[in-house]
């Protein structure tokens, strides 16, 4: 089955989709914003009408005064309970939102092949779902905001034109330069935000490398070249945030000029006309205060800037909800299959090159099968098509009879089981971590496996044993792979991968744990990465792959006759040594290395 390939689209356009589909997430709180925010600028517009009718009253004497002055009373503290509610359901919203979009970007990663998830580098994957998430989740909120925003300057200016046209007209002599001076600002913040987050991120991914290799770091006696290298991106950094800060002062100080102008226009068109007699006090009051909200027009500066940033951060945050998911079917296995698994013309390219080519093979059920290769022979690539934590782009692959692509994931992911070289442990001690699956065992089953992989004897030794908090429990490379190992063993099922996941175990310690593994662990299929010529040698059939094809199938005493065979080992014996029987290897042999 071709593989599914890597969604490519328009940043832009794919970044608004997924702010379209978050905001419908939060539709409810942004809708809720809206509609406070809206009856909170119709309460605004109302309030110079309502001051200066009560100015004309108090100024008349009229008994209806108090009645208007308790209105004015009202609709101000109407608009401050308005803007209070704003505040709390805006807050709620931008965290609905950041979560929404976190978990939806992360259940994407973990859903798509390992190949796929691997074009983020970890620093810069930890800003998209970090700060960029936080930023992007506040588009819904600041848009709904930056919808009403915009009913006070247009109902302000409406009221300009019911008091007196002569001051809307003032106001509106301004509002060209105006709509120029936001669109400028726009414009140039959307290219500052977006070098800004690129920056800010290598930064991130250059800090999580270091810090991973800190005892090499040490060891080398780099410290401070590597603080160097990983500060490198800050002075570009702190360009983008100077020019950031510059483009939006320069707004804020034209604005600052412009907008005051127009209202100090608009007093002086309106003294005149009350000088004339066309309007009253109270309408001189009012024109004021519309003046005064026509201006905030150039609030919708700070408003545009945050969505510029938003939907930078959101092109951002969307790129990994491009990965295509790996899907399932739902069919299941037969019961008590034997684990024979099929490769028909398997093909696997990667970055435009076949790492893989027409794989065909057929391993029975039951076997020990060793995967063997020079580096670059396709030896982890074939491990993980064999188990599915990726697709071919050609061909199928079968577990019983039935293609791994028709299979249910909780069922599949119960019959084959993995071990890798450089395990990782999830849980709060080293119980959970054995039982860390796509089931839980039991705790017998967990020391068991243990056991079965030479782990029980040190984790017994750690202070709390099975139950030491996994931060307190110091593991070497080798007590890492065997804990790995047990995980593996506690979860067996019918095909069991081993990704050169004893590569850090000494040669009596692997014995061992291929024993017990062949004793105490539920029976199957046994796929091994194999490096070291003694897993080769004690395995029932061995695969051989060279330049991404399969070279040659068959049991490791038939294959050894041929020179080219024993080369892949690099402390292989003389090509006129004999061969060896099948069990483990002697001399130095035995642990040599196929890097």
């Amino acid at each position: 089955m071709p593989a599914t390939r890597t969604v490519t689209s328009d940043p832009a356009r794919n970044a608004d989709r997924v702010l379209l589909a978050a905001t419908r997430h939060s539709a409810g709180h942004a809708a809720a914003i809206l509609v406070c925010s809206l009856v909170s600028a119709a309460a605004a517009l109302a309030e110079p009408a309502v001051l200066g009718h009560t100015l004309d009253l108090l100024l008349a004497g009229d008994a209806r005064a108090p009645r208007w002055a308790a209105l004015c009373a009202a609709l101000i503290t109407a608009d401050l309970l308005l803007d209070a509610a704003v505040a709390q359901l805006t807050g709620v919203a931008n965290a609905r939102t950041t979560a929404w979009l976190r978990t939806r970007s992360l259940d994407r990663l973990l859903r798509a092949a390992p190949h796929h998830a691997a074009r983020f580098a970890p620093g810069d994957l930890a800003t998209r779902l970090t700060a960029n998430a936080t930023e992007a989740g506040t588009v819904p909120a600041t848009a709904a905001a930056a919808v009403a925003s915009v009913l006070p300057p247009l109902g302000a200016l409406v009221a300009l034109f019911l008091i007196d046209w002569r001051t809307a007209a003032a106001f509106l002599a301004g509002v060209p330069l105006l709509w120029l001076l936001l669109r400028a600002f726009a414009a140039h913040s959307s290219d500052s935000v977006a070098r800004y987050q690129a920056a800010q991120a290598r930064i991130a991914d250059r800090l999580v490398e270091a810090l991973t290799g800190a005892g090499t770091v040490a060891a080398a006696g780099t410290a401070a070249r590597e603080r160097r290298r990983v500060l490198a991106p800050l002075p570009e950094l702190a360009e983008e945030g100077r020019r950031m800060w510059r483009v939006y002062g320069s707004a804020v100080a034209r604005s600052g000029v412009l907008l005051p102008t127009l209202v100090c226009l608009v007093l002086a068109v309106g003294g005149l006309r009350l000088a004339a007699g066309a309007i009253g006090v109270g309408d001189l009051l009012a024109v004021s205060r519309y003046a005064a909200l026509a201006a905030g027009v150039g609030a919708v500066a700070g408003l545009l800037g945050a969505l510029v940033r938003g939907r930078g951060a959101a092109r951002r945050t969307a790129e990994p909800l491009t990965l295509p998911p790996l899907a399932h079917g739902d069919g299941g296995l037969p019961p008590d299959g034997p684990g024979t698994l099929e490769l028909r013309g398997v093909t696997v390219v990667r970055d435009g090159a076949p790492v893989l080519r027409d794989v065909d093979v057929v391993l029975p059920g039951g076997a020990r099968v060793a995967v063997v290769g020079r580096s670059g022979a396709g030896k982890s690539v074939f491990a993980a098509v064999a188990g599915r934590l990726t697709d071919p782009d050609e061909g199928r692959v079968l577990l019983d009879g039935v293609p791994l692509d028709a299979v249910d994931e909780r069922t599949l992911r119960r019959e084959v089981g993995y071990a890798f070289a450089r395990p990782a442990l999830f849980g709060a001690t080293v119980a959970q971590a054995l039982a860390f699956g796509a089931y839980a065992p039991a705790g017998p089953a967990v020391r068991a496996a243990a056991r079965a992989a030479g782990a029980d004897g040190f984790v017994r030794r750690l202070p709390g044993g099975y139950d030491t908090p996994l931060a307190r429990a110091p593991l070497s490379g080798g007590e890492l792979q065997r804990l790995g190992l047990a995980r593996a063993f506690a979860h067996a099922g019918r095909l069991l991968i081993l990704d050169d996941a004893t590569s850090s175990l000494d040669t009596v310690t692997e014995r061992e744990v291929e024993r017990a593994l062949a004793r105490d662990v539920r029976p199957g299929t046994r796929l091994v990465v194999a490096h070291r010529l003694s897993s080769a040698s004690r395995a029932d059939l061995v695969v051989w792959l060279e330049g991404g094809r399969v070279r040659a199938v068959g049991p490791h005493p038939v294959l050894w006759e041929d020179p080219a065979y024993r080369a892949v080992f690099a402390a292989a014996p003389p090509p006129d040594a004999p061969a060896p029987d099948g069990g483990a290897a002697r001399g130095p042999a035995s642990g040599g290395s196929a890097r």
